[in-house]
């Protein structure tokens, strides 16, 4: 099977009367616009929600890095265990964050190698 390449010439080359060289790259993900804008828009509800929980300014979340791959990865159970996990520090309530997150993400499917429509 034949895969679609995309060539890039590398610049200033010609002073070294070498020809130019090529690099080849692959277009590997046919994306889904549907998935991406679904994904895109949970990663801004997370994004919303985190300064809410935390009680404050969004910069200050202490490197909390919510990955929605590796939740996918995971059954309904470990999902939430995996997230009261990264929010322990959180003093509000976090219960109604983590049931929003994880009826978001249901039917996702996770980002691999290619996603077809």
């Amino acid at each position: 099977m034949n895969h679609p390449r995309v060539t890039f010439q590398t610049p200033g080359r010609e002073e070294d009367n070498e020809p130019p060289q090529h690099r080849l790259g692959k277009l590997t993900l046919k994306y889904n616009r549907k998935d991406l804008q679904r994904r895109l828009d949970i990663e801004e509800w997370i994004d919303s929600q985190l300064p809410m929980l935390f009680d404050c300014e969004e910069d200050d979340i202490q490197e909390l890095e919510i990955d929605i791959d590796e939740l996918l990865e995971l059954s309904d159970c470990e999902q939430r265990l995996k997230l009261q996990d990264l929010l322990r520090e959180c003093g509000k309530p976090k219960e109604d964050f983590i049931d929003g997150l994880l009826y978001r993400i249901k039917g996702l499917r996770k980002m691999s190698g290619t996603l077809k429509k």
